[in-house]
């Protein structure tokens, strides 16, 4: 399948890796061209635009935020002209749910599909195929993506035609993720304060109560106060909070934990953490705690 591919992250590479082992013919585009360069040797179409990618059946966009949507796409419309009509918009990004419903209005203005398919997992995971995906949008566009996911994911959910759906999915389970963080911080906390190991802690619980591969892998990280190398930097996860809280607010749904978890990361980030993984979150519970100097190692 002719595949366009903007935005070669600590995700986007590997997932555009994964489309060129699979047989795919990719097109790549990245701000910072050295990025897609490394891609060509292993048969992709390097673009000096975004709007080289117009002649493809699929564009996959993996951007940082809204901004860089609005930037990209709705500035001067320049990527969506560019567009041939029917051609599929796959957006894997975590944006907002108002960004994902604007852009599924300004696609179908434009004969073109608009799939919002937002993926679960880090980036070893896209290395990986071990993605986890949830798509919504027009089945005909599903159904076309269908090979993609496959060559990057083990399982694809598919939601109803709403492509915002699966931002909403998304927003949440995030969500989920940070709040497992913040609480498991603060019993690891606990439990070093009281004199428990905490790496013997975090094993008993990961294979009891909260058996789940999030808490496997990010257990022993947060037990070990370990914070790089960084999958998910703490600035990303203060993006995601918000847009949470932005979708609650117009839903009219009180988030009280979110909004504790939202002053956590202001905390963190205060103190200089942006850049670490989102594991460092567990960080402010550990100091709050009397552990480390705060902005020390």
């Amino acid at each position: 399948m002719k595949v366009g591919f903007i935005g070669l992250g600590k995700m986007g590479f590997p997932m555009a890796t994964n489309l060129l082992a699979a047989g795919h013919r990719v097109t790549v585009y990245n701000r910072t061209k050295s990025r897609a360069d490394e891609l060509a040797a292993q048969g992709a179409i390097v673009a000096d635009n975004p709007e080289d990618c117009h002649d493809s059946l699929v564009v996959i966009t993996m951007l940082s935020d809204d901004h860089a949507y609005e930037e990209l796409l709705l500035s001067n419309n320049k990527l969506v002209d560019a567009l041939l009509p029917k051609t599929i918009h796959l957006c894997m990004s975590t944006i907002s749910v108002a960004l994902s419903e604007k852009l599924a209005e300004v696609h179908a203005k434009a004969d073109q599909i608009y799939v919002a398919a937002p993926v679960f997992g880090r980036p070893e995971s896209a290395s990986a195929r071990k993605l986890l995906i949830v798509a919504a949008g027009p089945k005909n566009g599903i159904d076309s993506c269908s090979p993609l996911f496959e060559a990057l994911a083990r399982k694809t959910f598919v939601l109803g035609s709403t492509a915002a759906q699966a931002n909403l999915v998304k927003l949440a389970s995030n969500f989920l993720l940070f709040a497992m963080i913040e609480t498991l911080g603060e019993a690891v906390a606990f439990a070093r304060k009281t004199g428990l190991d905490p790496n013997e802690f975090v094993n008993i619980v990961t294979e009891t109560i909260f058996d789940s591969g999030a808490h496997r892998v990010i257990g022993p990280m947060i037990a070990q106060a370990k914070y790089e190398p960084v999958a998910f930097p703490l600035s990303m996860v203060l993006k995601d909070v918000g847009l949470l809280l932005l979708a609650a607010e117009h839903a009219a749904v009180p988030m009280p934990v979110a909004n504790v978890i939202h002053d956590q990361l202001s905390t963190a980030i205060a103190r200089g953490y942006q850049n670490l993984d989102e594991t460092a979150l567990s960080r402010i519970a550990a100091e709050n705690a009397g552990f480390f100097a705060k902005n020390e190692p």
